[in-house]
């Protein structure tokens, strides 16, 4: 019996080793996009280049003029989104069909977020960058989920009144 990694594990770890790079107070979070068993892009939560990061101003905006909503508020935010990040550094032509691996830790609570998920903004990006398949960490290191990319056409939350994060 062997003690490699599987794939979907040894992706994940990898999201989450660029994770290690984000800027934000609240949530360390890494993103890979893989497309046939190859590496097209990371991306992490920051500041866009140039912009002060939570970091270095040593709060967080969003919290602190949003303390209490957590489906808003996302103009105060600073960060680009993990998955936005890893997005707009890839060809489309090269995530056609790709998997995007996803961790979110938050380093308050010293955890994975169980519920984690992309917001909307990264849903419908996703979507139209031709992701087939999207893989979140939950909880511990050998739990995750997988959502088909399809569910979230198919299954439009938003026409139900409904904000997923």
């Amino acid at each position: 019996m062997s003690n490699r990694i599987d794939k979907i594990n040894y992706y994940l770890d990898i999201a989450e080793t660029v994770a290690q790079r984000s800027t934000c107070l609240r949530k360390h979070i890494g993103c890979v996009i893989v497309n046939h068993d190859e590496i097209i892009s990371t991306g992490y939560n920051g500041a866009p280049r140039g912009r002060k990061n939570c970091i270095d101003l040593g709060y967080c905006c969003k919290k602190k003029f949003f303390p209490d909503i957590r489906h808003a508020g996302y103009d105060a935010c600073r960060s680009v989104h993990a998955e936005q990040n890893a997005l707009i550094s890839a060809r489309r032509q090269d995530m056609i069909g790709a998997t995007l691996y996803l961790t979110v830790y938050n380093p308050n609570k010293n955890e994975y977020e169980n519920d984690a998920n992309c917001c909307q903004m990264c849903r419908k990006m996703i979507i139209n960058a031709g992701i087939d398949n999207v893989i979140v960490r939950q909880k511990d290191k050998n739990k995750y989920i997988i959502i088909d990319v399809q569910d979230w056409i198919d299954n439009d939350d938003l026409l139900n009144g409904k904000i997923t994060y």
